[in-house]
């Protein structure tokens, strides 16, 4: 037998130009690949592939950075959206307080006001603008007492004046008249106020009895002569350190209805012939006790509150004491006490002296037993040395 030949399959294409066929196509595509092949792209190109894979595998990681974006841009705007709301409230009540005000200021003018009687009232818009004002409650026969105060913790003259322009302190004896004008009383008071320059005068007839009265009238005044964060009423037999005072009411200043003072609660008296004797006792109850209200030796209110006794006066009620009078007007309104145990510290040691030498002063001293100092145009001198501040504390306190 000799060697078979390739079949060649019929009606199709040879085997060997197959074989031949492929062997072609694998050089073309080398030739091919070799002219069009860049390393550079196709690595570029595998990159950006593997990051539309992350992408796609993570598509949250993304969308959550965006979303906590968006959200703390929307916060933000509602907290500035709020602010202004608030911003704009505020200014909307003090105008209406001032708007109130004036009303009750102008009514006075034209009715004939209890108010300041020399200089009249100002305009609310044309005010001083102060710190505080600080009146101490006097009645016409206690010259003993405002010399005391002069000689020790009231400062006098030019520095008096210095107080006001640098501190934005005003304090003031604050004084009526007898019941019969032109009196010798009355002169006498005219003199006094010729030497030294520092009484503020009410329209408002002087007596024991109408002590609420007179502290009605005072707030009125002083609300409407002066533009104060605060205003302090103060007895003219009470020890004042005015550096701690100012340093006090400097840590509430942005409250807008506080109500300082050193804050007690006692049984109401009914019994005829005791002193502080309430008429109307039986207001207050089975329990017969006052409400929280703070001691008239001395206490602080804020601006907002002034206006409101201001602006309320003819229809607030007083009662025979004036500290409890003066409370009662606060209830019902939504004002901070603050109980502020500095302002009534005792004269005797180890109250106030031991205090004192322990570089912690006390705002004010008295004595209970005296609702004052004892004696106290005899003793503010030596009150004054033994818990004293200084005289240039009050300078040297920031506020």
């Amino acid at each position: 037998m000799g060697l078979s030949r390739p079949q060649k399959p019929p009606g199709g294409v040879p085997t060997r130009w197959v074989s031949l066929f492929c062997i072609a196509s694998f050089f073309l595509g080398v030739l091919v690949v070799n002219r069009f092949w860049d390393p550079v792209e196709v690595e570029e190109a595998a990159s950006s592939a593997q990051k539309h894979r992350s992408n796609e595998v993570h598509p949250m990681v993304i969308c959550d950075k965006d979303v906590s974006v968006r959200t703390g841009n929307i916060l933000s705007r509602v907290s500035q959206t709020r602010d202004v709301i608030n911003t704009l409230d505020k200014t909307i009540s003090s105008l209406e307080r001032q708007l109130a005000a004036a009303r009750a200021a102008k009514a006075d003018t034209e009715e004939g006001s209890p108010m300041v009687t020399k200089s009249g009232t100002k305009d609310l818009n044309e005010r001083q603008r102060v710190f505080f004002v600080m009146g101490i409650i006097t009645a016409l026969r206690n010259i003993k007492r405002r010399n005391s105060i002069r000689e020790t913790w009231m400062p006098q003259g030019e520095e008096l004046k210095r107080l006001e322009k640098e501190k934005g302190i005003i304090i003031r004896f604050v004084i009526g008249h007898s019941s019969t004008p032109g009196s010798a009383l009355d002169r006498a008071i005219n003199a006094e106020e010729e030497q030294h320059k520092d009484f503020l005068h009410l329209n408002h007839i002087e007596g024991y009895h109408e002590l609420s009265t007179k502290t009605q009238v005072y707030f009125s005044a002083v609300v409407a002569k002066w533009d104060a964060d605060f205003y302090l009423k103060v007895d003219d037999d009470v020890h004042v350190n005015l550096g701690v005072v100012s340093s006090t009411l400097a840590r509430h200043r942005h409250k807008p209805h506080v109500y300082i003072g050193c804050m007690k609660s006692g049984p109401v008296v009914a019994q005829k012939g005791i002193k502080y004797r309430e008429p109307e006792y039986w207001k207050f109850g089975e329990g017969n006790k006052y409400f929280r209200h703070a001691t008239g030796q001395i206490y602080a209110i804020s601006k907002d509150l002034a206006t409101y006794i201001l602006v309320n006066r003819h229809i607030l009620h007083r009662y025979a004491n004036e500290d409890v009078s003066l409370g009662s007007w606060f209830i019902g309104l939504d004002v901070e006490h603050i109980d502020d145990r500095s302002l009534c510290c005792g004269t005797t040691p180890p109250d106030c002296e031991w205090k004192a030498k322990s570089g912690n002063h006390c705002g004010a001293s008295f004595d209970w037993s005296c609702s004052g100092i004892c004696k106290s145009s005899v003793r503010m001198k030596e009150v004054h040395q033994r818990c004293g501040e200084g005289d240039q504390a009050i300078w040297d306190t920031g506020f």
